[in-house]
């Protein structure tokens, strides 16, 4: 089973991700883009895609032209766990 993160672990994890907001609930992590079209925005998807299915962990998204919002948050521990928080890091080294 994969370990939730606990309250103690995410300030340390997450002073890193700066671009990230912490969910009321602090069971999961979000954070909006935009990019200059639709074109951008899906390429941005697919390698974001692309990674998460190599690490079988899947976001929860919307894409409305050129604006994407991802949740990360990791159901089968009900919360963040070490696998959102790479996947996260993933992601803004691609942006």
């Amino acid at each position: 089973m994969i370990k939730k993160l606990t309250t103690d672990e995410l300030p340390e994890l997450l002073a890193e991700l700066k671009h990230w907001q912490l969910s009321p609930d602090n069971d999961s992590i979000l954070r909006s883009f935009k990019f200059a079209d639709f074109n951008e925005a899906f390429g941005f998807m697919t390698r974001v895609a692309i990674k998460a299915q190599e690490m079988d962990h899947h976001p929860e998204w919307s894409n409305v032209y050129n604006k994407v919002e991802i949740t990360l948050s990791t159901h089968t521990a009900k919360g963040l766990t070490e696998r959102d928080i790479t996947l996260a890091r993933f992601i803004d080294s691609i942006t």
